[in-house]
């Protein structure tokens, strides 16, 4: 990590345009050297708080925050941050090396030192070489340098978005701030450009934003994930909690492929009752409390016998994913469809027109009230559902 490093704190930021309010008192901390993922469905804020925190919106209210200096006043250009954008950005009338050389460019010359034929001023020409030794230092760590003399124009996408990267970390920022930047790649180049952004963030030793609405890369990039919906951030944590431990119940929808399954319950007698089967039971609620059961597809389990906590089900279809297969199911209203992860072997064994029941452990169960907000069942009930 940078000596230097310094930490990113977004402080009860609220935004909005015009009417409609689109960011509601954010609070964020990434801490220094931390890669922090924004993620969450296309209009719930993510990239007006990180356009917040590059400088180029400014908040109604709340302040932002770099290394413990207030920066809500300085243009972005004074903020010591760098922007990597969806669209890339290039220039393309200048090669990679130019696009890649202007942000020293312009920090480091002055007006007139920058006019044709300055290299011919006293000290110009040796910080134009100091500027493309940093400029090839930074091409040979992304594996770019044969390109560095091609202009945009004659590069792939995921080439454009290496010169980008580039030109960002050519700056030595305090932080790098990442807009969605594999979005326009086609699926197994993103997968290859998750990896180098994650070994630059590393070597860089800097705060990393990075905003997406793919699951995928939050959870196989960053050290901690920020789900926000609606403006806000419901849920700041490591992606293992996020994904096993969800604080509300949009959370455990929006976190996990396929999505989580639902089950409608109501609380009888100290059981959480699933249609006439009870999945949990010594539940310290009111009778009649209705409730959500999470199950994730991994942790529902198919069975081909009726018996105590198990919902019966029919088979609609198998979609075949190479090493898993997802097993689309029904139950009877208002349970509806359910989804189930399995081997191929496991999958290829179900009759179609056998009798189906699920059943899950009540280890895997995840609780949600009428407001969407986690339950927690505790150790008794756990142990009182397997004995059931």
């Amino acid at each position: 990590m940078r000596q230097d490093a310094a930490a990113l704190h977004l402080r009860g930021i609220g935004k909005s345009f015009g009417t409609t309010r689109v960011l509601e008192n954010v609070e964020l901390t990434a801490a220094p050297g931390e890669f922090v993922a924004l993620v969450g469905p296309s209009g719930c804020g993510k990239s007006t708080l990180l356009r917040i925190a590059a400088g180029l919106e400014t908040p109604d209210e709340g302040a932002v925050a770099l290394g413990g200096a207030d920066v809500t006043a300085l243009r972005a250009a004074d903020r010591d941050m760098a922007m990597v954008f969806q669209s890339y950005a290039l220039y393309p009338h200048l090669s990679a090396r130019q696009n890649m050389a202007l942000p020293l460019l312009m920090r480091r010359l002055s007006a007139t030192q920058r006019l044709p034929f300055a290299h011919l001023l006293p000290g110009v020409r040796q910080r134009l070489a100091a500027i493309g030794a940093e400029v090839a230092s930074a091409a040979d760590l992304l594996r770019i340098t044969p390109l560095l003399d091609r202009k945009p124009a004659q590069m792939s996408g995921g080439q454009r978005q290496r010169v980008a990267l580039g030109r960002a970390l050519v700056r030595h920022p305090r932080a790098f701030l990442m807009d969605e930047p594999l979005s326009n790649l086609d699926a197994a180049l993103r997968v290859h450009m998750r990896g180098e952004i994650v070994e630059l963030h590393r070597r860089a030793g800097v705060v990393t934003l990075y905003v997406t609405h793919d699951q995928e890369e939050a959870l196989g990039m960053a050290d901690r994930i920020a789900v926000m919906l609606g403006g806000r951030i419901l849920q700041c944590d490591t992606p293992g909690t996020v994904y096993c431990d969800p604080a509300h119940v949009d959370v455990a929808t929006f976190i996990g492929s396929p999505r989580i399954n639902l089950l409608p319950a109501r609380i009888e007698a100290g059981r959480a009752m699933v249609g006439g089967t009870h999945f949990a039971s010594g539940i310290d609620l009111a009778n009649g409390t209705a409730l959500r059961l999470g199950i994730r597809p991994e942790n529902l389990h198919l069975h081909a016998a009726a018996a105590p906590g198990r919902l019966p089900v029919r088979l609609v279809r198998r979609e075949y994913l190479g090493a898993e297969v997802h097993v689309h199911l029904r139950a009877e209203d208002p349970i509806g469809p359910l989804i189930a992860r399995l081997p191929p072997a496991n999958a290829a064994a179900l009759d179609p027109q056998a009798a189906l029941f699920v059943s899950a452990e009540a280890t895997h169960l995840l609780a949600f009230d009428a407001g969407g907000h986690r339950l927690r069942l505790g150790a008794r009930a756990q142990e009182l559902a397997h004995a059931h």
